[in-house]
């Protein structure tokens, strides 16, 4: 397989595997409370999804490392397909807690294994191939596909209901349907070679799971760009809280009706997704001209800018173009910080990195949930986003670290890659 014909995979798998979620986010809170769930009941099921992904995120990485990409995949597949037939039939506080655990089993298997195995196969037909690039893609995909379900919900929320199924329950079907889809497509189009198959096979890549993560453990531990590019991501999923759950407060505020800003937020939200797609596909020109590093930093300099525009216009369309902005420079960041954290490794651990990376997010977003909504509450809104703003931008320096572990300055001196143990 060449490193072109391993990013076409990659991006129709991405398509696949983010259509679904877009379908869902429209109606994830709604369809509980439809069912007769209380707001409260709802919140308290739901984080048990996040508590999931941060006790299995490493452990998750470390099995695809060990056991393969590919059948990770399929395992997540499988069990984000148990987890949305529960969903079509749930009614209950306790079922819902089953499905949001199984969510939370999902998001860890399926964070990193895809990417991981696109990265090793274009660099294995092409060690400078141009993984960049690649990533920037998806993120634009992802966006797309993303916006995508979400318009499609509203389509199908207008259609239904037929016969039993309700007009939220519609989505879930055919979030079922996609994600049988995906699963046959990862089964199809996922290439990779094993050392062995059957229960021994098994047996022994759970044993090395522990392997895989103490490798991760150390590359965090042998390399300081490896240590500054978590570290952004601390930074990043504290100031995350800030456009990603209080911008609806922030609209109701200038608009002065919560109602009006809810009813706005649907197409905001389905624009600021088309946007994400956007500067990510747009980030490419940027890092070429200056830098991976130098755009890292720039990029989280611009972000807390918009944070700031959010907090200090005083108009709906203020907030909303500062909100859009915002999603564009957040699509464009993340393939060039992964593409950063991809370059740090050369071995067999590279999902276990990228699972060390995302379990970071999960506990700093909700220590930026607490403090921001607790901020916005004793003070102002406007403290609590000015606050998020200056969280963002303060990781910016920290991408300048690996300033010189980028390919394009391999000549001008040593880089600091760290080699698998």
């Amino acid at each position: 397989m060449t490193a072109a014909q391993a990013r076409r995979r990659f991006l129709v798998l991405i398509a696949l595997r983010w259509l679904p979620v877009g379908l869902m986010i429209p109606v994830i809170v709604l369809l509980p409370l439809e069912r007769g769930l209380t707001l409260a009941q709802y919140g308290s099921a739901a984080a048990l999804q996040g508590i999931t992904v941060l006790l299995l995120e490493l452990p998750t990485g470390g099995l695809s490392d060990a056991l393969g990409r590919r059948p990770v995949l399929l395992l997540a597949g499988a069990v984000d397909i148990a987890a949305l037939t529960l969903l079509t039939v749930a009614d209950s506080v306790a079922l819902f807690v089953v499905f949001y655990v199984l969510q939370g089993v999902y998001r860890a298997l399926d964070s990193g294994p895809l990417e991981a195995w696109y990265v090793d196969h274009a660099l294995a037909a092409d060690d400078q191939a141009d993984i960049e690039t690649g990533l920037s893609r998806s993120g634009a995909v992802l966006g797309i596909a993303i916006a995508a379900g979400a318009l499609l919900t509203g389509g199908l929320v207008a259609l239904g209901p037929i016969g039993p199924v309700t007009a939220l329950s519609l989505p879930v079907y055919v979030a079922l349907t996609l994600q049988i889809v995906s699963m046959v497509a990862v089964a199809t189009l996922m290439t990779e070679e094993r050392r062995g198959r059957g229960l021994a096979a098994l047996a022994a890549s759970v044993r090395g799971v522990p392997a895989a993560v103490g490798g991760a453990l150390r590359l965090l531990r042998r390399s300081r760009v490896i240590v500054a590019l978590v570290a952004v991501e601390v930074f990043w999923g504290f100031g995350m809280i800030t456009f990603e759950s209080l911008t609806p407060v922030r609209l109701a505020d200038v608009l002065g009706d919560p109602t009006e800003a809810s009813a706005l937020m649907g197409p905001v939200g389905s624009a600021a997704w088309l946007a994400s797609a956007a500067g990510a596909a747009l980030v490419p020109l940027l890092a070429r001209r200056i830098g991976a590093p130098w755009t890292g930093f720039t990029l989280r300099i611009l972000q807390g800018l918009t944070v700031v525009g959010m907090a200090v216009f005083a108009g709906p369309v203020g907030v909303v173009a500062a909100f859009l902005i915002c999603y564009t420079v957040h699509g464009a960041a993340s393939p060039v910080h992964n593409g950063l954290l991809h370059r740090q490794v050369d071995g067999p651990y590279r999902a276990s990195l990228l699972s060390l990376n995302s379990m970071i997010s999960q506990p700093a977003g909700a220590l930026g949930l607490v403090v921001l909504t607790a901020v916005a509450a004793h003070v102002s809104l406007v403290a609590a986003l000015l606050l998020g703003a200056a969280v963002l931008a303060a990781a910016a320096p920290l991408y300048l670290v690996g300033r010189r572990a980028t390919p394009e300055t391999v000549a001008a001196g040593p880089q600091e890659v760290v080699p698998a143990p």
